[in-house]
């Protein structure tokens, strides 16, 4: 059983790199394909001279990530410019600073693809890839995006234990889509809250393309945090303080398995 591991997880990791790369190609909302490509054409004077991307933003972190982080959807000029999420904007920089402080991210930056960033045993995705006009994608836009993430939940499952969800709106579109990827989510639904502590069971499907009988037996549940979303607005306002964001994800990483460091 061991020595299938490493070939498992070299699949798993092309099966995530095949499904990112069809996100970066997805064209299903009018509405989000007309915005981004506007936002790339007409950009931010700041950044007159880059190129923007412009396109779906896929998740970012390896493939054997024990931990993941769900936001909401890409900035204008954050990740809809650079291509990588929570990349080239100040939420970002509150995010990456507070996941380097505790030991998970190479660095405290995050400004371009090419920056040399690495994420220790985490991976961050959003359950809207494209960026919506005002931040704020409709009810149609979550759910013909969902399959994207159940998807990559469904590859994420032999090593994910622990989540981390940024805000009410990443709450309300992430647990429909861990249903859907097979875990049971208790009714009524969690409601989301600071610091909510919600734990789900998946019974092992061992035949499930991409999972070993090993590791499927090994990860039945997932525990799954709340914290407020690092927006401008909540980091501007100390709704969300850094030394908050570090608690959470310092209780996640623990959750998760994963070695941190005091900040």
């Amino acid at each position: 059983m061991h020595s299938s591991a490493p070939a498992e997880g070299a699949a798993r990791s092309a099966d995530l790199t095949v499904l990112d790369e069809r996100i970066a190609g997805c064209r299903a909302c009018p509405r989000l394909v007309a915005w981004r490509e506007e936002v790339a054409a007409t950009k931010r004077a700041a950044f007159a001279d880059q190129s923007y991307w412009g396109r779906p933003v896929p998740g970012f972190g390896p493939a054997d990530a024990s931990l993941l982080l769900v936001g909401l959807a890409p900035a204008a000029h954050g990740g809809n410019r650079t291509g990588r999420m929570f990349t080239g904007d100040r939420s970002g920089d509150v995010l990456y600073a507070a996941l380097h402080d505790v030991g998970l991210a190479s660095q405290g930056t995050s400004v371009s693809v090419d920056d040399g960033l690495e994420l220790y045993g985490v991976r961050v995705t959003s359950p809207v890839h494209c960026a919506p006009p005002a931040n704020k994608p409709t009810p149609e836009e979550r759910d013909t995006c969902r399959p994207w993430l159940v998807r990559e939940l469904r590859l994420l499952r032999p090593t994910l234990r622990t989540v981390v969800v940024l805000g009410a709106f990443g709450w309300q579109a992430a647990l429909p889509a861990f249903a859907e990827a097979g875990w049971t989510v208790p009714r009524p639904r969690p409601a989301f809250a600071h610091g909510a502590r919600v734990t789900l069971v998946r019974p092992p499907e061992p035949d499930e393309p991409g999972t070993g009988t090993e590791s499927a037996s090994a990860t039945a549940s997932v525990e799954i945090f709340g914290c407020f979303h690092v927006s401008q607005r909540n980091t501007f306002t100390g709704r969300l303080t850094p030394e908050m964001l570090r608690q959470v994800l310092a209780a996640a990483a623990e959750s998760a398995g994963l070695t941190t460091r005091s900040p």
